[in-house]
Parts: structure tokens; sequence; C-alpha cells
């Protein structure tokens, strides 16, 4: 049984400079096992077969809730409406887990300063402790769990696939490095370019969550269908993380 864990952010992972009106920093990602993989990633292409008449659209939340480029069709409400209820059909329809660790950048920087740790990094190895609860919660035989990002530029790639390794080889607090070389723990960094549907749904699901987040009482409709895809134990949703 193969894993796939799709990593996409929301919002900038700086701390020098903040924006007061979203000043957080969230990192989301999807847990699929490769057959419900291969079945999401199917039904997504028929999406944009559906409104575009080709599989090349890549689906971009910004863009999407701007509806700039390929997306301007969405200023007619009809076609809006009818893309966001197929979507969210196919959301609900599709089996895989949502994880996801935001930080208060405001927050963070008045506790531990501006030259902490990257909070990136600390978001993904949030993420990579909890991908492995989830799989061994699932008690089914997995051989591999492969991390799938988006590229940010070369240097920061090469920065977090150096913290990826430390954390192969020393583990975290909560999760040995026996633990994640079980499951033969790998990372991969692909382009926007590359059209991948695991990661888009990560960029989707990030900015509802992130608004979540900050004003949780706030009217979300996309968050209260994302809901019952989080990471939970009970009532507790385990995989919504909030720093600090």
């Amino acid at each position: 049984m193969k894993y796939f864990l799709f990593i996409d952010e929301s919002g900038d992972h700086g701390l020098s400079k903040v924006d007061p009106a979203f000043p957080i920093f969230t990192l989301c990602g999807i847990i699929f096992t490769q057959e419900s993989y291969e079945a999401f990633r199917l039904a997504l292409n028929e999406l944009k077969l559906k409104y575009w008449e080709d599989t090349n659209t890549i689906l971009h939340s910004r863009d999407i809730r701007k509806c700039e480029g390929p997306f301007k069709i969405l200023f007619n409400q009809q076609v809006k409406e009818s893309f966001y209820l197929d979507f969210n059909e196919i959301v609900e329809k599709h089996a895989f887990i949502i994880l996801t660790s935001s930080i208060d950048k405001i927050a963070y920087t008045k506790k531990y300063g501006y030259l902490s740790d990257d909070v990136y990094e600390i978001s993904l190895s949030f993420l990579m402790e909890r991908a492995i609860y989830v799989i061994e919660k699932n008690q089914e035989r997995a051989s591999e769990l492969q991390i799938i990002l988006e590229r940010r530029g070369n240097k920061e790639d090469k920065k977090l696939e150096e913290h990826f390794q430390k954390l192969m080889s020393r583990g975290t607090f909560y999760v040995s490095k026996n633990r994640f070389a079980k499951y033969n723990t790998h990372i991969s960094f692909n382009y926007k370019k590359d059209n991948i549907n695991g990661l888009q749904l990560a960029d989707l699901v990030a900015y509802p969550i992130a608004r979540f987040i900050l004003d949780p009482v706030k009217h979300n409709p996309a968050f209260e269908i994302l809901k019952s895809k989080i990471y939970s134990k009970g009532n507790k949703m385990y995989g919504l993380k909030k720093h600090p």
C-alpha cells in the first residue's frame, strides 16, 4: 500500500513583513492511498474536460476566486454555481484526509523572535508526524509514503530537502526515525506546470482552512464541506494544528 502526501501553502512563510489582514502561514497536506488518488485524479480531469475541454487547466485558488485567466468563465453565475457544485461533489465522494498547520506569524515572532525556526519547516514536521499517525491508524500494510511539494525555488527547495533529511536521520520528538523509515518516506518537488491534481487540491483546500483559523465564527461554506475530511479523533480535529 503506497500513500501520497500532497502539500501546498496559503500565505507567505516570511517573518519580516506580515500582512495584518492575513497574518498567518498555513501548510496543507492531503493524504491519499495510491488507489484513492487515481480515482480522484480521473474525476478531477473529467471536471476539467467539462469546463475547459481539456485536462491541461491548472486549478489555482487565487485565480479561481478572482475569476482570472481560464477562470474568467466563472464570471457567469450559472457556470460558477455549477462548477462549485461539481467540485464539491468530488471532494465529498473521494477518500482522502486533510492535515494542516497554521502559524500566527505575529504571535510567533513575539514569542520566539524573528530569527527563530522557519515556519515552513516547522509545519512540514507536523504534517509528516500526523501522516505517520494516519497510516498507522489505518492498520494497513503500507510500504511507502511519498511526500510531494510544489517547487518554490532552488534555494528554498534545497533548504527544505536538508530539513527533511534531518527528520529522516533523527526523527522528531513524537515520531522516531525508525517509524519514518518503516514506510520508506521520501520527498519530491514538482513544478506547478507539471499539472499534478493532488497539489492542486492541496492549494484549493489551504485557503478556506486558513480563513477558518483567522475567523472561526465567520460564514465559511467551503470549510464546512472540508471539515469531515480533517484528521480527527472523536470530536477533536488533530489535523488542524494552530501554533503558537
